[in-house]
């Protein structure tokens, strides 16, 4: 069952929670800026999204950019520089802006009209395990008709919550063997 691995990794098994591969994935849906925060480019292509109109800049103040818009414009044209800090907070916002704004749509999509998708789930690693404490754990397939929490968790960043609706509303219907799928090696779905 969930929550009982406790010691998860004890005995040489390797993979990482369900609900943070689910998490990656769908950071690999969404269309995220590749240059990174630091280089310039990066920088001006994270401000220009976060500041394109008056309703952009109203969203990522609400989420974090507390800086006044005399310190953005300097920022914008070059004069000046944000430090390390100022940096990784832009990332933030931005990140949580971008998730924001596409939720709706990849909750479109992913929910495909009753449909659902479809999740394969790649058992843990054991191959670092002695052959005796070794279990029989297969690939599986699930299709997944109910993504509402799931991106809601997401959209947020809130990875307990993620986690708790994993947990309680994907995992269970794997059947009795659910809780072998806590820790997996990989989750994969497209939409």
């Amino acid at each position: 069952m969930p929550q009982k691995n406790l010691e998860f990794g004890k005995l040489g098994a390797r993979g990482i929670k369900g609900s943070d591969a689910v998490a990656r994935q769908l950071d690999g849906l969404v269309d995220f800026i590749e240059t990174p925060v630091t280089a310039r480019r990066g920088l001006i292509a994270r401000l220009h999204y976060l500041t394109r109109s008056k309703r952009a800049l109203h969203n990522a103040r609400e989420h974090g950019l507390t800086v006044t818009d005399r310190t953005l414009n300097a920022w914008l044209a070059g004069t000046q520089h944000p430090t390390k800090v100022n940096l990784e907070r832009i990332d933030a916002v931005y990140r949580t802006v971008r998730r924001y704004n596409v939720a709706r749509h990849l909750l479109e999509r992913l929910n495909s009209d009753g449909r659902g998708t479809r999740v394969e789930i790649h058992p843990l690693n054991q191959s670092q395990v002695a052959s005796p404490h070794q279990r029989v754990i297969e690939y599986r397939k699930i299709n997944v008709r109910r993504w509402d929490r799931i991106v809601a968790a997401w959209t947020i960043d809130d990875r307990q919550a993620l986690e708790d609706v994993w947990t309680a509303d994907v995992l269970p219907d794997l059947g009795s063997q659910w809780g072998q799928y806590e820790y997996v090696s990989g989750i994969g779905f497209g939409a």
